[in-house]
């Protein structure tokens, strides 16, 4: 058994969920903890068995209740030396015991999964994402990023599912109300992937043995689902890839998305 899925996922709050026979896993802890405990139940999921947080890196949107999950349920937090020293705050929260740190390209294992984070583009002190792998299976994990790079393509090949970021649409980004300098963060090569590049880099990926992406991290100002869904399927297409070639959904903003189980 090897299951993921994503309880929120946006511009204003991300936490995922990864299940095998033995491992419950969460990544991130960006909402409230009593929506990520409402959420978890919803899946019947109790946070009480939660073996582990793992970090992506520190922006509020990812980390808003990780010292209070941590410290009400004696939950080990796993992040970086990087991403530790940048949340303070957060860390004063934890247990030193349950403080504990991975080094980015270097795998590590909870049980019986094992993790290989790898360094993204992302304004942030060392944002990462992680490949993940159970037995024969693996999966990824990638969001804020502003650019892909070639080592971060090599390391999400082979993966039968893919958690990818979608976050906004070239034209509605250009005419929003947002601030020049924001705008230009947004799209910026260190902050996130519009819909386009998500679809050029799925299609680069299917001949790899990608099989299924959930499109996720959305701008709720700058995206709408079926725009992030229709844009990547078009180029899926364009690749000459039938739409029947690769499984496409959309992570909820709001509450648990559709469970994966990877076959």
């Amino acid at each position: 058994m090897f299951k993921f899925c994503s309880l929120f996922s946006g511009s204003t709050g991300n936490s995922l969920f990864i299940e095998t026979e033995n491992s419950k896993i969460l990544v991130d802890a960006g909402e409230s903890a009593k929506k990520i405990v409402s959420a978890l139940s919803l899946i019947n999921v109790s946070v009480n068995d939660i073996d582990a947080i793992l970090v992506t890196h520190e922006h509020i949107d990812h980390v808003k209740s990780l010292g209070t999950l941590s410290k009400k349920y004696n939950i080990p937090v796993y992040a970086n030396n990087g991403t530790w020293n940048a949340m303070p705050e957060q860390q004063a929260k934890i247990l030193k015991d349950n403080q504990k740190t991975f080094v980015i390209n270097n795998d590590f294992e909870i049980k019986d999964l094992s993790f290989h984070p790898f360094s993204i583009p992302h304004d942030a002190a060392d944002p990462c994402g992680f490949n993940i792998v159970h037995k024969d299976k693996k999966i990824s994990i990638a969001t804020d990023l502003g650019h892909i790079t070639p080592e971060i393509m090599n390391g999400l090949s082979q993966s039968q599912f893919l958690l990818l970021e979608a976050n906004y649409d070239p034209n509605i980004l250009k005419y929003s109300k947002y601030p020049y300098s924001l705008k230009q963060r947004i799209a910026g090569p260190d902050g996130h992937l519009s819909n386009y590049n998500s679809g050029r880099i799925v299609s680069s990926l299917i001949k790899t043995g990608l099989s299924s992406v959930m499109l996720g991290h959305l701008s709720k100002e700058n995206n709408f689902p079926e725009l992030a869904y229709k844009t990547v399927v078009e180029e899926v297409i364009n690749n000459h890839y039938d739409e029947s070639t690769i499984q496409v959904g959309i992570a909820k903003r709001d509450g648990p998305s559709k469970i994966i189980e990877i076959a």
